[in-house]
């Protein structure tokens, strides 16, 4: 039983350390391979290098709430499709009885999904329209 327990300790560092090294691993090549000389062109000398092109305005400009908006959509209705795929592998193996309650459920959750695309599609959460911002 201890010999069990040791084994289980060593992958949960394992994994932990894999996780550290996923998570630490890009800063530390990037600090490397990054880089680290200048150009000087036309007067730009703390201008890095980053594709070659010249950069055309301002780096800070504002992006419309619709775009959030869209973007919350997205990531809530991406974790309700993951929600979706283990429900239907259960209602496979359900009973007559546990089929038809299985359904009712995953029939009631898409639909409270489809009011909320209703919702969010009266709200105009989906019409993209492009804003002019003036110079400065």
């Amino acid at each position: 039983m201890e010999q069990q327990a040791t084994l289980d300790l060593l992958y949960v560092a394992a994994f932990f350390l894999g996780g550290l090294g996923f998570a630490v691993g890009p800063f530390i090549i990037s600090f490397f391979l990054a880089p680290r000389s200048t150009r000087h062109t036309q007067g730009k000398t703390k201008q890095l290098i980053e594709c070659g092109m010249e950069p055309i305005g301002d780096a800070w400009i504002r992006f419309g709430i619709v775009y959030y908006l869209y973007a919350l959509m997205f990531v809530a209705f991406a974790v309700d499709i993951l929600f979706l795929f283990p429900v239907a592998l259960v209602y496979r193996s359900q009973t007559l009885v546990g089929d038809l309650y299985a359904f009712v459920e995953i029939l009631l959750f898409v639909s409270i999904l489809s009011l909320i695309i209703i919702y969010a599609w009266k709200k105009g959460v989906f019409k993209w329209e492009r804003k002019t911002y003036s110079p400065r």
